[in-house]
């Protein structure tokens, strides 16, 4: 028995594997048929409607995206019965929708917006009641707006599915339904890790960062502060993709040509807080590694990833690498050597750090991230966030020249670089360490073993006479395994990175949202991570441990890796968190 099912779309033949979807047979054909609740790969549930088609033989409607082809089957996408019913279940949403459009984040990137102008909506027939829903903005990273919720669980299909939290769910029913928390509990009370990976899966604005840009303005216009700003390596890569350009295109220049037209006094590479982080972090698995200290070392710069071990896997919290994150370790240098350095009161410092993350926002409020009374970070704001002050300040980013981030804390590595990638921390981080231990140069540094979209990767490196067994997560989920295996004893490792975000911080809540569309025609993840990879590759250094700034860092300031002065500053410690409080 074949395999493949034949079937007309339209007037088109089409072939197809037995078991695609007829929405997916009629992309193979460059017909578009709309969708609201599907995402790729996360949801397919038929909820919404909007995908709708006619099947020649049947009654009613079918939902395209649950819908399995048929040998023979004849359907029928755009027929004016479908156009119809497709614009009333879009004006029955509407009519339980908050409508401010013009002042809602997503204004201009929402996919029920742009589904309404495809439709022609001009006025709401079914005008009536709507549920009365409340705003959570308790917490520091994510705002719920119930009242812009349109019921078609993608998010809570993210959270429980991929990331394997259920922090929200489905609620109630009827017409009282909702997406919710246990006990209808604020996200900042209940199991939630703040990875965002919600707000990059809804597709109207009823999940959204918690905005920091009023602060961040007005600190800029404080003229007795000392404004500086740090731009994580994942930004970078995505940045440009708010102002119409390629996915994956490397904004570097232009990024920190926008940011001293905002009017910061100095634009760093937090790059550089990552090669810190190695010098740190490589030192610090090597310690363990001669001494027989808590094996395997986990990486610990991803803040959702570490509340989900806080919550969920206290008792192993010691395998944990005491590292603070590249921008937490960069603000608390920036507050005292390079305060000191330039002679800058550092109570007058206000940091702000760009990051692909909304957890980022959660951890830099850690009571462990400060210098004394100070905060290493004082602010942090999305690729969104920035994107939208650029915005407001009429820069017209893709016209800008490139410029260079200011020094003496500018020039990073490749190595820097590849930390906003799943892999890339683990690969940053063998390159150091198997210099220290050998004390050979190492001539092959791509650790292609390390890299690609695999869930969970697993590698034997070899460095010099001993076999270190490494392990690779992304996603909530996949850290899940890694840490039964250890919890079981059942692990062999030696060294693990996890990250909180499918594809690493190149795929953070914080990064630029794409439609549903957008997320099944390109391979977003790969286009991001490949720019990360090439400027890598053509970075003139690429180990953390050659770079200038780190010899003269450690020279004149912390003496060595791992010495008393580098632990005050640079590592933290953790804690046992409730999942729930009640």
């Amino acid at each position: 028995m074949s395999d493949l099912v034949k079937l007309n779309i339209d007037g088109i033949d089409v072939e197809v594997p037995k078991g695609t979807t007829v929405l997916q047979a009629a992309k193979k054909i460059n017909i578009d048929i709309p969708t609201l609740c599907y995402l790729k790969e996360i949801n397919a549930i038929g909820d919404c409607r909007i995908c709708i088609v006619e099947i020649e033989g049947r009654r009613g409607f079918v939902a395209s995206c649950i819908q399995q082809v048929e040998e023979g089957m004849k359907v029928h996408t755009n027929t004016k019965n479908v156009i119809e019913a497709r614009k009333i279940i879009l004006d029955l949403i509407l009519s339980n929708h908050n409508r401010d459009c013009l002042t809602c984040v997503r204004n201009g990137n929402c996919e029920l917006q742009t589904l309404a102008m495809k439709f022609n909506v001009k006025g709401i027939e079914y005008e009536g009641a709507k549920t009365e829903h409340k705003i959570d903005d308790l917490s520091p990273s994510i705002v719920r707006d119930f009242s812009k919720c349109i019921l078609c669980r993608r998010c809570v299909s993210t959270c429980k599915n991929v990331q394997k939290i259920g922090a929200i769910d489905c609620a109630q029913r009827g017409f009282e339904s909702c997406v919710s928390t246990v006990e209808n509990k604020s996200l900042n009370d209940v199991n939630c890790t703040f990875c965002g990976q919600c707000i990059t899966a809804c597709p109207v604005g009823a999940l959204h960062e918690k905005d920091s840009t009023d602060v961040v303005w007005e600190k800029l216009k404080d003229g007795d502060a000392f404004v500086v700003v740090q731009t994580a390596p994942a930004v970078r890569a995505a940045l440009g993709e708010e102002f119409g350009m390629k996915i994956g295109t490397n904004v570097t220049g232009k990024m920190v040509t926008a940011l001293k037209k905002l009017g910061f006094d100095k634009v760093f590479d937090t790059n550089t807080g990552a090669d810190l982080t190695i010098m740190e972090e490589a030192n610090e698995f090597v310690e363990r590694f001669r001494n027989v200290g808590t094996l395997p070392m986990i990486t610990s710069c991803s803040p959702g990833w570490v509340k989900f071990i806080e919550m969920n896997y206290p008792e192993l919290l010691d395998h944990l690498s005491t590292c603070k994150s590249p921008h937490q370790m960069f603000g608390s240098i920036l507050k005292s050597y390079y305060a000191e350095k330039e002679k800058i009161d550092p109570k007058k410092m206000f940091v702000v750090s760009v990051m692909p993350c909304v957890a980022k926002k959660f951890e830099r409020q850690r009571e462990e991230m400060k210098n004394g009374e100070l905060d290493d970070v004082d602010a942090v704001i999305t690729t969104r966030e920035l994107a939208r002050m650029i915005k407001q300040a009429n820069i017209e980013f893709t016209q800008l020249e490139d410029s260079s981030f200011d020094n003496p804390m500018g020039e990073a590595t490749g190595a820097g670089a590849i930390f906003g990638t799943t892999g890339g921390v683990m690969e940053a981080a063998l390159r150091t360490a198997y210099e220290t231990i050998t004390g050979k140069e190492l001539k092959e540094i791509d650790f292609e073993s390390v890299r690609g979209k695999k869930g969970i990767k697993k590698a034997n490196i070899k460095i010099g006479d001993a076999d270190v067994k490494v392990a690779v997560a992304h996603g909530l989920s996949n850290a899940r395994k890694i840490m039964d295996e250890i919890k079981e004893g059942k692990a062999d490792y030696q060294f693990v990175e996890i990250m909180a975000c499918p594809g690493g911080c190149i795929m953070g809540g914080g990064q630029p949202i794409r439609s549903s569309k957008e997320r099944s025609e390109y391979d977003i993840r790969k286009l991001r991570a490949d720019c990360l990879y090439d400027i890598d590759e053509k970075s003139t250094i690429r180990k953390s441990h050659e770079s200038p700034v780190m010899k003269k860092l450690y020279k004149e300031y912390l003496e060595k890796p791992g010495s008393h002065k580098a632990h005050e500053l640079l590592h933290t410690t953790y804690h046992k968190r409730e999942k729930y409080n009640f």
